[in-house]
């Protein structure tokens, strides 16, 4: 079963940007996933298991590594085509 996440880190300190682009270089090192990336949020693609336990692993990672900080995730199960633009 594929499965599509809309992810957005929001951690709580002054200096943001590091966690965020350390978390999605992250992911890069999944390449069975496909990964979206704009101004607002970070799209997953792919295998519903696989997704998961990604951002289990990640999502602890990232609050190990930069203390607090909000994770919101919006799950389409089925998938959604990354590159539709409409």
């Amino acid at each position: 079963m594929q499965l599509a996440v809309e992810i957005s880190l929001y951690p709580l300190k002054d200096q943001y940007l590091r966690p965020i682009q350390w978390f999605i270089g992250r992911l890069d090192a999944y390449p069975e996933i496909q990964r979206k990336t704009n101004g607002m949020s970070t799209q997953l693609c792919g295998d519903y298991d696989t997704i998961m336990a990604l951002l289990a692993t990640e999502m602890k990672a990232a609050h190990r590594e930069w203390g607090k900080g909000v994770f919101v995730c919006k799950f389409i199960p089925g998938g959604v085509n990354l590159d539709h633009s409409e």
